[in-house]
């Protein structure tokens, strides 16, 4: 029994909306298309079958055809004998097997318009080729299709095992665990398929399925093994078949192949501290870093922030904004503070004696650039807002630093009443929103209360000592903590600030950085050279 013809003639190739190839689909007399890779066809705009006609019909069309050579692609008659592919009238018979090496289907394909159709029972055949090699062998190579299976056993001067898919790149994955078993005894397994989006989608799928004893066959010059061999580069297909990279599964790099990465230098800050024994533990302040600054209450947490948000402010391109989010003070209160190290004068006061002068540039030198976003937050502290407007502020306005003051109202505003659980939470969505926006954010925490003396007394801070269960140590790239003794009979002593670093994921370095005296005065904490802090 014969195959009938078309009755409408091939037009040319075009791309195919189902796959993505840019060449595989053919046009034809009558309007119609048929994709020669994933072997959809159409009518107009309506999909009339995704796979090729299989006939339930006797196969004496294959015995009577006979073996010959494929001579526009080069494949000689020898390598069609070992695969029992026929060649007549126009038409390639490309034979299927099972596993006990019956022949159950034939898949023809009609040169002329390279269209397919099957004959017999397809869903009982292995993969292509598969009977034609004994299992358990050194390599196996799996390509995308019949004529590419040939090609490569051919170029590799039919030493070692290969065969192809049944039904293009679509059907690899489910192809190659219906035949798990077969595959999996070879020591390597090669993955020759089409350098197409489609193919390179497939190698992903099926490679899961073997792991470590897969390596991907990457032909750059041209896009499938039957290319290579009808233009006559072998030497190229065996160059790039031996050069086949071992799959590593996403997430896993190679050491081997980090030598670009190593080699590029260390990474360096975005943006100093603005007192150097911090910057000689931290080297300074990274893109992407969550920061926590923790203390006692009241013992200078927020102005420690205002001298790094305006030493950012200094010494920062124009294009990187900042963003402030003080939540247990007004703006006015938060915008006066930063004016107030312009000038040196603490403006917040109701006795600092400033001229308007001043003021006008204290304003220009801080609000006044156009660079600082102030949240107004009245009151609505919720988490999922405070979150929204971080990401608003990073990736609407710019801001490549935040700073969030502080997040025990964030935790204490929560709904649930756990306080462990809206603490985890909270830095869980932080951490994330870092991850996504690549900003800095800093973050100020308070402490539990320590057993003996309090950090109103100068008890030194640690990271046992901080809220919730343990999420701001282990979220927080950097954690540095304040302490002050705001008890002291010295003034001196009740106006210096140690700072600590409890956490640093960067160099790994903790421990007492230096020592800030707060002029009351100027409304500036100065860095101390004068004690001994390490």
């Amino acid at each position: 029994m014969t195959i009938s013809e078309p009755t409408s003639t091939f037009v040319k190739h075009i791309a195919c909306n189902a796959c993505g190839s840019s060449d595989a689909n053919a046009l034809y007399t009558d309007g119609h298309t048929f994709c020669h890779r994933c072997y959809t066809r159409t009518e107009g705009e309506d999909v009339i079958d995704s796979k090729p006609k299989e006939r339930k019909m006797s196969l004496n069309f294959y015995d009577n055809a006979n073996v010959g050579s494929i001579i526009d692609r080069n494949i000689s008659s020898s390598t069609c004998q070992h695969y029992g592919v026929k060649v007549a009238d126009g038409k390639h018979y490309y034979p299927y097997f099972d596993d006990a090496n019956n022949l159950v289907a034939v898949k023809t394909r009609v040169v002329e318009n390279k269209t397919f159709s099957i004959a017999g029972d397809f869903n009982k055949s292995a993969l292509f080729g598969q009977t034609k090699f004994s299992a358990g062998g050194k390599y196996l190579t799996i390509c995308e299709g019949e004529l590419d299976a040939m090609a490569a056993y051919q170029m590799m001067g039919s030493k070692y095992a290969c065969v192809s898919i049944r039904n293009g790149a679509q059907g690899a994955l489910k192809d190659c665990k219906a035949n798990y078993e077969w595959i999996n005894t070879f020591e390597n397994i090669v993955l020759s398929f089409d350098s197409d989006e489609a193919g390179q989608q497939a190698v992903k799928q099926v490679a899961e399925l073997f792991g470590s004893k897969v390596k991907i066959q990457k032909m750059t010059a041209y896009k499938d093994a039957c290319e290579y061999l009808r233009l006559n580069k072998q030497k190229e297909y065996l160059d790039s078949w031996w050069a086949s990279e071992q799959y590593v599964p996403d997430g896993i790099v190679a050491g081997s192949a980090l030598w670009d990465l190593v080699n590029q230098p260390v990474e360096v800050a975005n943006v100093m501290y603005p007192f150097q024994g911090l910057n000689d533990l931290t080297y300074g302040v990274r893109k992407g870093e969550l920061i926590t600054i923790t203390a006692g209450s009241g013992l200078g947490k927020s102005q420690f922030m205002r001298e790094i948000v305006y030493h950012v402010l200094k010494n920062t391109t124009p294009d990187e904004n900042i963003g402030l989010m003080f939540l247990e003070e007004s703006v006015k209160k938060t915008a006066k503070s930063i004016m107030s190290l312009a000038i040196d004068k603490p403006l917040h006061l109701p006795d600092a004696v400033v001229e308007e002068s001043e003021l006008e540039r204290a304003f220009k030198e801080t609000l006044g650039t156009g660079r600082v976003y102030l949240f107004d937050h009245f009151g609505s502290t919720d988490i999922n807002n405070i979150v929204n407007r971080v990401r608003y502020m990073a990736k609407a306005l710019g801001c490549s630093y935040v700073f969030l003051d502080h997040i025990s109202i964030i935790v204490s505003s929560q709904e649930n009443g756990d306080e462990r659980k809206a603490i985890d939470e909270c830095m869980t969505k932080l951490r994330m929103l870092v991850q996504e926006t690549g900003i800095s954010l800093f973050v100020v925490s308070h402490l539990k209360r320590p057993e003996n003396k309090g950090h109103e007394e100068g008890a030194a801070t640690s990271l046992a000592q901080l809220r919730g269960s343990g999420s701001i140590a282990q979220l927080s790239d950097m954690v540095i903590g304040l302490e002050r003794n705001g008890q002291a009979e010295d003034l001196i002593e009740r106006h210096t600030t140690r700072v600590r670093v409890l956490k640093n994921r960067f160099s790994g370095m903790t421990g007492p950085a230096c020592s800030l005296l707060y002029d009351k005065n100027t409304g500036r904490m100065l860095e101390r050279f004068d004690e001994k802090t390490l």
